[in-house]
């Protein structure tokens, strides 16, 4: 009886930091949608226009971010404490530093003041070296606390802009706020990572095929993961609008919502079992790969149900002769939240080049959508599907043919 209560009420803590996190990464997501909603009604079009694309900017910087998180929660789940703050911080100064100098050719490009680029460097900067405190609280799986700094982020990232745009500030003067928030929130980051924090868990076998100190090739390795997968769940978008009319491109931009929702809806399992992912639970990475499927079907399920319903709500009735198409939007995003957990996997694991099937699939996809796939919108869309299930089976088998190197392989829950 003990033991089952042990259990349930494991579950219910488990329950509960799931819907904690869940609950800070829509309201993260709620508060960088309504940056543009404000955006298009308080700025003219130019600024607007170069907002958005500063703020486009800011999600491709903020990779390295992602990749430093992941690396510390994955070192710190299987060593216990060790020193990250120098790691971080060059980590950050090196992302801030390339934007600084890639201002000039991003304002000349891009037609962007210099003023927003260099202050896209200083929220970089503060984003990225968030992730260290983030990762903290995640490989001590203090979950809670991280949802609590996954909102304190948020707010420093997205407070300052939503605060500048209802005060009718230009976009200068938003991004400005954005800095200054941004850097603002870094020490009660700091200090929700420090307090209360736990003890080392056990030391490891001897002999562990595993570098003990986290180390540039831990981050760059996270980064690269992080980046692949990145590019990866946009590259048929960006084939679409390269490839198809104007209105077709459309209708798969409206499309891919139901893909991004069907990716994104499941990884905070992701967030939750990277911890034991790291220390080689393969029970846990089980349970979490049939969570992600279960979660998927459903989706796709409602989809192919509501399809109709699903395209309205996405785009307007001007998109609905898609609507048929709706299952397989969905399954595109159900299976690439497959393989964001069997990534996150393998680089929690220590495996070599994780990454490596994601660039292949990505190459192939713009290979296929560009010489063999007609040039509609069903074309690209089943090059997408078909290159999701190839990458999926592919992770899969990478991932459940033997331990990988440096693994702990252990059942214990």
């Amino acid at each position: 009886m003990t033991r089952t209560t042990g259990r349930e009420a494991g579950a219910v803590r488990f329950g509960a930091a799931g819907a904690a996190v869940t609950i800070a990464t829509m309201l993260t997501n709620g508060l960088a949608y309504l940056v543009p909603v404000l955006g298009a009604r308080r700025l003219a079009a130019a600024e607007l226009g170069a907002l958005a694309t500063v703020l486009a900017l800011a999600a491709i910087a903020a990779v390295p971010g992602f990749g430093l998180q992941i690396a510390v929660a994955a070192h710190r789940a299987r060593w216990g404490a060790t020193g990250t703050a120098p790691l971080a911080l060059r980590t950050a100064a090196l992302t801030a530093g390339v934007t600084v100098l890639a201002a000039p050719v991003l304002g000349a490009a891009l037609r962007l003041p210099v003023a927003l680029t260099l202050l896209l460097a200083a929220t970089t900067f503060a984003t990225v070296l968030a992730g260290r405190w983030l990762g903290e609280l995640q490989g001590d799986q203090r979950f809670l606390r991280l949802a609590t700094a996954m909102t304190v982020l948020a707010a420093g990232r997205y407070g300052g802009l939503v605060l500048g745009l209802v005060l009718g500030r230009g976009a200068v003067a938003c991004l400005l706020l954005a800095s200054l928030t941004g850097l603002a929130v870094l020490p009660l980051l700091a200090r929700l990572a420090r307090v209360g924090r736990p003890g080392a868990p056990a030391p490891p076998p001897a002999g562990a095929a595993v570098d003990r100190l986290l180390t540039a090739r831990h981050v760059m390795t996270a980064c690269g993961a992080s980046l692949a997968m990145l590019t990866i769940s946009y590259a048929d978008l960006i084939l679409a609008r390269q490839l198809l009319p104007g209105d077709a491109s459309g209708g798969y931009a409206v499309g891919s919502v139901l893909t991004k929702g069907a990716l994104w809806a499941p990884q905070v399992v992701t967030v939750l079992v990277l911890p034991r992912l790291a220390r080689g639970d393969r029970r846990a990475r089980v349970a979490a790969l049939a969570l992600i499927l279960a979660c998927g079907a459903v989706l796709v399920g409602a989809a192919a149900l509501a399809g109709d319903l699903a395209f309205r709500l996405a785009g307007g009735a001007g998109y609905l002769h898609l609507a048929g198409a709706a299952p397989l939007f969905a399954a595109v995003g159900a299976l690439y939240a497959v393989v964001f957990m069997l990534v996150n996997d393998r680089v929690a694991t220590g495996a070599r080049w994780p990454a490596a099937p994601l660039w292949v699939a990505t190459a192939g996809l713009a290979g296929a959508a560009l010489l063999v796939a007609p040039r509609t919108v069903e074309g690209v869309l089943v090059c997408a599907l078909a290159t999701a299930v190839l990458t999926a089976a592919a992770m899969a088998w990478l991932t459940f043919r033997g331990p990988a190197p440096g693994r702990r392989s252990t059942d214990a829950p």
